[in-house]
């Protein structure tokens, strides 16, 4: 906050926060704790929308949290008709807040924090700070917490005038969320003092410890940014010092062409990135003149202003990235602004890095369902399956874990991978689903297919105790033994597994559909692209085998077929086979290992659900083989039968 004149507002930045002992209903929104995000938060890459948190003046009904929304980090529009979407009366001990500061915590879900205070009551009148959590943006659970009585052995904590402008960074040495907040005790000046919370982030732990300040000048509002290994502390609108570490930290000047001029005065800093690329934004509160200041920096030293822009009067505030089902969420909460528009791309369909999706239509439930590799970590070393389910191939939900290697598979350590499943309609009009998935056997790694079986398409899966393969067929010396396809064949209504990295192999399931039966198997000879990713379906009286080509760390990567005429048969591969392929000048990569799925109800109508490279700021990922994404994209085949070659799209 601002010694000056009309004080400002606040960037105060909260990750963890605190479960409210003070909950209510206000502004139609309940403050309540919320349930434990079900899975991973999306992506960095996928948080391509931007959610703005702010208040708008100097009474109590302004000194209020409302939020606003944006596409692109530039152009913003404020939710709920400029209306405060949280109610500080009910859990705010002045009544009102000041200097929201929302932010992503390391859990996936957000925390905000703000000065308790209004300033009907005077400038001098605060004595705390309001933590706020929440998973979806929407539920939040607060706690005021009143500085002098948590503090009380605190040295002139009883003379504390302000606690002013609270942020809250994740400290990864200590492992720990650190809240940093301007003080001012009697006759002094405000100095940045720190404090950890606690692990579930419900309370403030140790004392506030002094931080950084100046002799003789205030410091407040402050706002640190790690940015290329050092620590950025903007504070006082412009002025920046810059750390090696962040708490305790040695605070120094800026680099000597470190220039940041607004021109006016500003307060309320804020920084901010801009998803996907190199830039970041600074944003201040032009308090006199009732606007804001925005500029671009690729480098913390030198600033442009840019193109952007507020459709509401807003003081002190501060942005996180969010992605389109969060911004999902809060329209639907609060409805959409009049004048914002909201481009869909519709790839990828999956938010976070996901891969090898294997795909079902459920009679028994009527939806569509994706269970993917869970990707984006290191090694391709995952250990959960997830599913997630649609009503019409667009819209995709995350439901739940579905099994986990190491806990619900007692023979596999980890390399959860590439799984399939089948719908199997029993004698007493009940359903099966068999879940063939890729596990690392415990002992000697060798990847191994195994099976579980559920009573509904979200289980729960139980493992049958051993693998179904965990044998290369006769005359195969190399290759793994991973990427199962299992296919119902409308023909014998015969059932069948395929398999394999190096070689392609199939072979007839067993009536109990777990195991193979081994008289049956066969090695097929799709030609020298075959790698891995079998997948195969019927269609007017022939059988479709379609595979993956490369590896799946190559931009290369693609997906080729042939024909035969039965699901053992001997394949005919045709001259130009490929079914999908990277295209480069739309960033499009690696595209592979997937399903073709009808869709249901229609005649001759499918699509290729598959995977391919994430991208950030330009160019593919780091680790290109274990951050990818789910997409989907429509199949057609041409009057002889062929398959059409698929543009991948966005």
């Amino acid at each position: 906050m601002s010694i000056r004149s009309s004080l400002a507002s606040h960037s105060a930045a909260l990750r963890k926060l605190a479960l409210a002992s003070l909950c209510a209903i206000g502004m139609g929104l309940a403050l309540t704790a919320s349930a434990e995000k079900p899975y991973p938060e999306p992506a960095a890459k996928d948080r391509t929308c931007y959610l703005f948190a702010y208040f708008t003046g100097n009474n109590p009904d302004q000194e209020q949290i409302r939020f606003a929304v944006s596409r692109d980090g530039r152009h913003f529009f404020a939710l709920n008709g400029d209306k405060p979407v949280l109610d500080a009366k009910t859990f705010a001990r002045t009544g009102g807040v000041r200097d929201p500061h929302i932010m992503r915590n390391e859990d996936g879900g957000f925390y905000m924090v703000a000065t308790d205070m209004t300033s009907s009551k005077g400038w001098d009148s605060n004595r705390g700070l309001v933590l706020l959590k929440s998973d979806d943006l929407i539920n939040w659970s607060a706690k005021a917490i009143n500085f002098p009585e948590r503090f009380p052995e605190m040295p002139g904590i009883r003379d504390v005038l302000h606690v002013w402008a609270p942020q809250t960074i994740y400290d990864p040495a200590a492992k720990r969320y650190l809240i940093y907040v301007a003080l001012m005790f009697k006759g002094g000046v405000n100095r940045m003092y720190g404090v950890y919370a606690n692990d579930d982030f419900t309370d403030l732990e140790g004392e506030p410890m002094y931080m950084f300040g100046k002799p003789g000048v205030h410091v407040l509002d402050a706002d640190i940014i790690k940015f290329n290994g050092k620590y950025h502390m903007f504070y006082c609108g412009k002025e920046k010092v810059i750390s090696d570490t962040l708490f305790p930290g040695k605070w120094e000047d800026p680099e000597p062409d470190y220039k940041l001029d607004p021109g006016f005065a500003i307060e309320g800093s804020s920084v901010y990135p801009l998803v996907n690329t190199d830039t970041y934004v600074f944003m201040g509160d032009l308090f006199r003149d009732g606007r804001w200041y925005f500029a671009e920096t690729k480098d913390m030293k030198t600033f442009t202003q840019g193109d952007f822009s507020v459709d509401f009067h807003a003081r002190h505030g501060s942005v996180v990235s969010i992605a389109r089902s969060e911004l999902d969420a809060v329209l639907k909460k609060w409805g959409k602004p009049e004048k914002f528009e909201l481009p869909r791309q519709n790839n990828p369909i999956i938010e976070a890095f996901y891969a090898d999706p294997g795909t079902l239509y459920s009679e028994k439930t009527g939806k569509y369902y994706i269970y993917p590799t869970h990707d984006g970590v290191p090694g391709w070393g995952g250990k959960d399956f997830q599913v997630f389910s649609s009503d019409d191939l667009k819209n995709w939900k995350y439901e739940r874990t579905i099994l986990t290697l190491g806990e619900d598979v007692k023979w596999s350590s980890g390399n959860a991978w590439a799984p399939c499943i089948m719908e199997r309609r029993q004698p007493d009009g009940s359903y099966k689903y068999y879940f063939y998935f890729c596990g690392a056997l415990k002992g000697d790694g060798r990847k191994c297919v195994g099976v579980a079986v559920a009573d509904d398409p979200l289980g729960p899966f139980v493992d049958t105790g051993k693998p179904i393969v965990d044998f290369k067929p006769a005359g195969v010396r190399g290759g793994q033994e991973i990427d199962p396809d299992v296919f119902h064949d409308p023909v014998s209504g015969k059932y069948y597994l395929y398999w394999g990295n190096g070689y392609m192999a199939g072979g007839e399931l067993a009536d109990d559909m777990l195991s193979v039966k081994r008289d049956t198997v066969k090695v097929f000879q799709p030609g020298r692209t075959f790698r891995e990713g079998t997948n195969v379906i019927y269609r007017d009286g022939k059988y479709y085998f379609s595979w993956s080509v490369d590896d799946t760390g190559s931009p290369n990567y693609h997906v080729r077929y042939a024909t035969a005429d039965s699901p053992l048969g001997d394949l005919t591969v045709p001259r130009d086979n490929i079914v999908i392929e990277k295209d480069v000048s739309r960033g499009i990569l690696g595209t592979g290992h997937h399903q073709i799925l009808k869709v249901h109800g229609t005649d001759d109508e499918w699509r290729i659900v598959y995977h391919r490279f994430a991208w950030q700021n330009g160019k593919v990922m780091d680790g290109p083989g274990f951050h990818r994404e789910v997409c989907i994209d429509k199949l057609e085949f041409n009057p002889d039968g062929s398959i059409k070659k698929v543009v991948p799209t966005l």
